[in-house]
């Protein structure tokens, strides 16, 4: 499974709505689309964490395909109230939030 980590600022009474945008999303075939099999948004002190688990290592190429999708782009609109890119001049791409893991443990089946 290959999992990514966004790392935003969010407007701390924004998380329902937020919620809303996203469960609107997740609705659509997008995340099939995307290879995504699980979501989990997280907010702590106005910093938002998006983190996303996706079927295969290639989650970020299905991304990428995708985001031409109208779907993807509204989402990304619709959230621009809401979430900020964490370093706004270096943004371009969610690539530019994602932070880096150092380290991962399993418990063994």
């Amino acid at each position: 499974m290959h999992s990514t980590l966004i790392v935003a600022r969010m407007h701390p009474a924004s998380g329902d709505e937020v919620g809303r945008l996203f469960a609107e999303f997740d609705a659509t075939e997008m995340p099939h689309r995307m290879g995504t099999r699980r979501r989990q948004l997280f907010s702590y002190r106005g910093l938002y964490f998006h983190l996303q688990d996706f079927d295969a290592a290639d989650g970020g190429e299905r991304i990428e395909r995708a985001r031409t999708d109208p779907r993807f782009v509204r989402i990304s609109e619709d959230l621009k109230p809401f979430v900020e890119a964490y370093d706004p001049p270096t943004w371009r791409s969610p690539a530019d939030a994602m932070a880096t893991r150092f380290y991962s443990w399993e418990a063994s089946a």
